[in-house]
């Protein structure tokens, strides 16, 4: 069994009690009482705290930790103090202690703790070790010698993932041993690595109340795990999918894709996966995941600045790529059946063009002038939807070798985004991410830009209105946001997942209650 523990990191006993009480609330499985916290600390005050704690939630289990300053303590109390604590903690009926392995290394303290362990009935040690730089240097060995020297105890190896591909040491280690064991990552890029510990075996995870009583970094909230990331439905068969981004933070993929998975009560859990970097660790990733068929991925969503590594990685696997990602150059879904076998697909294009005909018929389409602002993996499908309608596409775009590159390619005009406020296009297409949330107040066409009888489309999503639309309506221009071609993209991606139609009104109505 895997707990969702939640960290109670309290002054005093009245600040305590109101945490427990909304841990309990929000569905704690565990508490984590860290005792360092705690001001004026005493093993009489940790007894009283275990007692208040054991009144309110009656079977939960309980952890005491009273972390070294140095490895993660809120306060600087001495480590004769902090043995006392945890023994005090044992006598008073917690479950689990937490003490560091460094720590445990002295004779003194050891002693009192396996004295403490042997005098309580049902009291266990967690020995932990963490890295707030980075990885371990060896993982396995760090296990073994933890195993070694207290071969009762629980392993607790948490360390900084500096990047998304850091996390396999600890799903390695995880698959690779067994029994009681806590492993996990921590900062933006460990992030899936606590999402998946329940799939994993890791006897823990650790949740927070709300965004502000987080303990430590990348923590995620009760509500995160139980509603976006379906933790109670989870187990060690559940198939992965996911949004391979930089950023993907903000990404509303995994909040649509999880809540149809849920809908058509299927075993499936989509995840944000910040892979950070260009071709080289992109390509990384896709061999870590699929070089562990027990992890169990089966499919993600490709978005900036990845579509065409995609491609490129799928090509030199042998694998299938349909024909109109082909003619893209850029795909933003793929496949892996239970053997690796990939396969290829782009669901930008049909996502777009239904977009774009909700204000524009496709007749209309034909010589009509429109201007492409960038030349990434969205502008690829959205040029190769329109040059099939018939318009004249124009491409703005900073980098010039990479639009003009993309205009023969397809056989458009080219021009430099300096040159934007020259256009006499009826369509004016955002096709980059700028203005996408938290950056919100930037856009890459300066108002200047539209002109009477224009048609603006923002492919961004987060948020809804840019302000690139907010200055197109007050010109009172025609506007295309970008949440109807990421819904009809998203459908489409779905149904290659799962071979089921998606629910598109569930689709707006969660992106509608997140955005």
């Amino acid at each position: 069994m895997t707990y969702l523990a939640v960290p109670i990191a309290a002054a005093d006993l009245e600040q305590a009690k109101t945490q427990i009480k909304a841990a309990l609330q929000k569905g704690a499985e565990m508490l984590e009482l860290r005792s360092d916290y705690l001001e004026n600390l005493s093993p009489s005050l940790v007894e009283e705290l275990i007692a208040e704690t054991k009144r309110a939630t009656r079977s939960l289990p309980v952890i005491v930790t009273c972390r070294d300053h140095r490895q993660g303590g809120a306060k600087q109390y001495q480590c004769l103090l902090r043995v006392d604590v945890l023994a005090a903690a044992l006598k008073a009926g917690a479950e689990f202690i937490d003490f560091e392995y460094e720590n445990f290394l002295d004779a003194q303290s050891q002693e009192k703790i396996r004295r403490a362990l042997a005098e309580s009935t049902k009291g266990r040690l967690i020995l932990s070790a963490h890295n707030f730089e980075s990885r371990f240097d060896d993982i396995r060995k760090l296990y073994q010698h933890i195993m070694t020297l207290h071969p009762a105890a629980i392993p607790k190896l948490v360390y900084k993932a500096n990047h998304i591909n850091d996390c396999f040491d600890a799903f390695d280690l995880l698959r690779r041993t067994g029994g009681d064991r806590i492993v996990f990552c921590m900062g933006e890029a460990g992030i899936i690595s606590r999402i998946i510990a329940k799939k994993l075996g890791s006897l823990v995870t650790f949740a927070s109340v709300d965004d502000k009583s987080a303990t430590a970094e990348g923590q995620l909230t009760i509500e995160q795990f139980k509603k976006l990331y379906r933790y109670d439905a989870m187990n060690a068969d559940t198939k992965l999918y996911g949004t391979i981004g930089s950023p993907v933070a903000h990404s509303l993929s995994p909040a649509i894709h999880n809540a149809c998975f849920a809908k058509a009560k299927l075993n499936k859990l989509y995840l944000p996966l910040h892979v950070e970097g260009g071709k080289a660790e992109f390509e990384q990733f896709m061999n870590h995941v699929l070089g562990r068929s027990w992890l169990n991925f089966r499919g993600v969503s490709v978005t900036i600045p990845h579509k065409q590594n995609a491609l490129e990685f799928v090509k030199a696997k042998g694998g299938f790529i349909e024909p109109l990602a082909e003619r893209i150059g850029a795909v933003n879904t793929l496949l892996a059946d239970e053997n690796g076998a990939l396969s290829a697909y782009n669901t930008d294009y049909i996502g777009a063009m239904e977009a774009i005909e909700s204000k524009l018929p496709i007749a209309e389409l034909k010589d009509l002038p429109v201007a492409i602002v960038g030349a990434g993996g969205a502008a690829r499908a959205i040029v190769a939807g329109l040059c099939d309608a018939g318009a004249k596409i124009t491409i703005y775009n900073r980098t010039i070798e990479k639009g003009q590159e993309l205009a023969w390619q397809f056989g458009c005009d080219f021009a430099p985004l300096t040159a934007l406020q020259n256009t006499n296009a009826r369509l004016l297409v955002n096709c980059t991410s700028l203005g996408t949330y938290p950056d919100t107040n930037v856009t890459p066409v300066p108002k200047k830009c539209l002109k009477k009888g224009m048609v603006v489309f923002d492919v961004v999503y987060n948020p809804r209105e840019t302000l690139l639309l907010k200055h197109a309506r007050e010109k009172r221009l025609k506007r295309i946001d970008g949440l109807s071609m990421f819904i009809n993209q998203a459908a489409a991606q779905f149904k290659l997942f799962t071979g089921k139609s998606a629910d598109t009104k569930l689709m707006r109505r969660t992106v509608c209650r997140k955005a």
